[in-house]
């Protein structure tokens, strides 16, 4: 569970399954590769499920496995408290 990007994706994914654009919209700054690279990590993991729709064009879904929405129960109080301190993290200088 390493790194900036996974616990966000955790956090975007814990209400919805979302597509990979969906995805990337929702995680601001994340570029294309690292998500990919993230979610196959993620998956890899068992924390996240890939859900392939045959259709053209192809279609990918991901979702959290039991598995992952665990973890983001242990999460979920700390996603909190960012939200409701957001202003002053982002205005720490960096």
């Amino acid at each position: 569970m390493g790194g900036k990007w996974k616990p966000l994706v955790l956090w975007e994914l814990h209400g919805a399954t979302l597509r990979f654009g969906e995805l990337r919209r929702a995680v601001p700054g994340i570029s294309e590769r690292v998500l990919i690279n993230q979610l196959r990590e993620l998956e890899a993991s068992g924390l996240v499920h890939r859900e392939l729709h045959h259709e053209v064009p192809p279609k990918v879904e991901y979702s959290l496995t039991d598995f992952g929405r665990s973890l983001l129960a242990a999460l979920l109080p700390l996603g909190e408290w960012g939200e409701r301190h957001k202003s002053r993290i982002e205005a720490i200088p960096r």
